[in-house]
C-alpha cells in the first residue's frame, strides 16, 4: 500500500528488524516518562474502584453540602479507607438489610437512621448490650461500612427526604422546597389515607379525626421531628390535616385529640416512622446512581417493625 505510514517488504527479516525497533522506541519514551502516540491505555482498566470516603466526599460535593463540625453523619462501623463493592440506601440497616446488602456483593449501606439503637450510636449505650454485638459481629464478617446520611440528607436541596415522599405521593406539582404546606385537591380524609397506603405501599396507618372531613392543606412532616416542631406547624399554618412519621402520644397526640374537641379542623395522619421517610432514601439512590456510573447503587427497604392483629 502506498499510502501506508509503514511499508513492508515480503523478508520475515525486515519484519523482524521493525517490531525490534518499535519495542526499543516504546521503551525509550517510557523511561523518560512520554507514552508513544500508538500505545493506547484501557480506560475501564485504569479506573481504580473508589473508597467508602472518596464516595463520600463525592456526595458533599455533588449535593452543594457543607462539612459540618458537629453531626450524627458519621461511619458507624467500617473504614473510610475500604474499596466500595456496591452500595446500599436504606432507612434502617436492619439484620435483613445487612445479610441482603452482603448476598448483592454491597459492602456499603448509607443508612438515614441508627444502627446501633441511639441516636449517636453510642455502643455502651446500654451496658452488655447482647444484641448490639450479635449486629456488630455481622457487620465484620461481611466487611460491611455504615455510613449515616441524616444531617446531609434534611441539608439537600431539596430535602431528600420530604421531596421522596412528595414524589412518591404524586404530589410534586404541590411540593415547594422551603415549604411544609401543600394544597392538593380537596378529597376526604378517608380517601387521603387511602391514597397515602396506595401509593406509599403501608398497610395500616393511626388517624385523629373525622374520616369524612375535606382536606385541601396539608401539613407534611415525615419522620420524628418531635412534639414541639409538630404542635409549633400546626398552630402557625393551620392545615386540615398534619402528616407524621411518629409522635409522643403523651405530646401531639393529646393535642390533636384536645384541638378537635374543641372544635379545630385539624386531624393527624401517623404513618409509622420507617415507612415514613423510606421514599426519600429510594429517591436518593437515584440521585446517586448516575454520579457513580462504575458502582451498583440499589436501595432497600427497612420496612415496618411492626404487625396488626
Amino acid at each position: 500500500m502506498k499510502n501506508s505510514l509503514f511499508q513492508f517488504s515480503n523478508s520475515s527479516v525486515d519484519r523482524r528488524k521493525f517490531i525490534l525497533n518499535a519495542v526499543q522506541s516504546i521503551t525509550a519514551l517510557a523511561l523518560i516518562g512520554l507514552k508513544p502516540a500508538f500505545a493506547f491505555e484501557n480506560e475501564e482498566t485504569s479506573k481504580k474502584p473508589p473508597t467508602v470516603q472518596e464516595i463520600i466526599n463525592l456526595i458533599l460535593k455533588e449535593g452543594g453540602l457543607t462539612p459540618l463540625k458537629e453531626t450524627v453523619d458519621t461511619i458507624k462501623t467500617g473504614n473510610g479507607n475500604q474499596i466500595v463493592t456496591g452500595i446500599v440506601t436504606t432507612m434502617f440497616p436492619t439484620i435483613t438489610v445487612i445479610e441482603e446488602a452482603a448476598r448483592q456483593d454491597a459492602n456499603f449501606i448509607i443508612a438515614h437512621e441508627p444502627s446501633f439503637y441511639n441516636h449517636n450510636d453510642k455502643s455502651d449505650w446500654v451496658n452488655n448490650n447482647s444484641v448490639l454485638k450479635q449486629k456488630q459481629a455481622l457487620l465484620e464478617k461481611h466487611k460491611m461500612v455504615i455510613w449515616r446520611f441524616h444531617d446531609y440528607c434534611h441539608a439537600l436541596k431539596p430535602d431528600a427526604i420530604s421531596y421522596g415522599v412528595a414524589k412518591k405521593a404524586n404530589w410534586l406539582p404541590y411540593y415547594k422546597p422551603s415549604e411544609i404546606i401543600l394544597k392538593i385537591p380537596p378529597l376526604s380524609l378517608k380517601k387521603l389515607v387511602q391514597h397515602l397506603k396506595t401509593s406509599l405501599g403501608i398497610s395500616h396507618v393511626r388517624i385523629i379525626g373525622n374520616l369524612s372531613q375535606q382536606c385541601e392543606r396539608i401539613a407534611l412532616l415525615p419522620g420524628a421531628w418531635g412534639g414541639q416542631r409538630q404542635v409549633s406547624a400546626v398552630e402557625s399554618e393551620k392545615p386540615d390535616v398534619l402528616i407524621v412519621g411518629e409522635v409522643s402520644e403523651w405530646e401531639t397526640a393529646e393535642y390533636i385529640r384536645d384541638g378537635k374537641l374543641l372544635g379545630g379542623k385539624t386531624s393527624l395522619i401517623i404513618l409509622g416512622h420507617a415507612v415514613s421517610e423510606e421514599p426519600g432514601m429510594e429517591w436518593f439512590a437515584e440521585w446517586l446512581q448516575p454520579k457513580l456510573p462504575d458502582v451498583k447503587v440499589v436501595h432497600l427497604s427497612s420496612g415496618d417493625p411492626f404487625v396488626w392483629e
